[in-house]
């Protein structure tokens, strides 16, 4: 297998429990190799379960997953994709509320906003709410707001690390 590699996480905040086999058959046939995702029960949504999970891809790997989760009803997920040398890193936060959102991160995982966004932003520059909303918005801070207490209720949960070899 050729091409720059890199490592990242899905982290499955909230799903319904009959997801759970569509989400472990979406993950493996980007991963090409069969998952099994350890869900323990989401304390934050009684009812619902979490698992995350750590990967070693291809560059791009985090933007396939996220794909491949996107627009599934009742799922909160976010997935990250470290920067490379040469590659920015990315993450993907998707709610069931507000849909998708990828920003850009630099490598020590920050989101990184370009410049036309700032300049757009700055335009606003008279508005400070505006302003504020057209920054808020670049950051993708409505989907922190409401991933936050999902991601609070997996503090401590174990992590599985899967390396692509071949």
């Amino acid at each position: 297998m050729s091409g720059t590699y890199t490592r990242g996480v899905v982290f499955v905040h909230s799903a319904p429990r009959a997801l759970c086999p569509h989400i472990e058959w979406a993950v493996s046939t980007v991963l090409d190799q069969r998952i099994a995702m350890d869900w323990t029960d989401q304390p934050a949504v009684s009812g619902l379960v979490r698992a995350e999970f750590s990967w070693v891809s291809k560059v791009g790997t985090g933007a396939r997953l996220a794909s491949a989760l996107r627009g599934w009803a009742h799922l909160r997920y976010e997935i990250t994709e470290d920067a490379s040398p040469g590659n920015d890193g990315g993450r993907w936060s998707h709610t069931p509320e507000l849909g998708i959102f990828h920003a850009q991160t630099d490598v020590h995982g920050n989101v990184v906003i370009p410049e036309n966004r700032i300049r757009a932003a700055l335009e606003h520059a008279h508005d400070a709410a505006r302003m504020r909303r057209e920054l808020e918005l670049a950051v993708g801070q409505a989907w922190d707001d409401e991933l936050e207490p999902f991601r609070y209720a997996g503090a401590g949960a174990p992590i599985r690390w899967l390396h692509r070899v071949g």
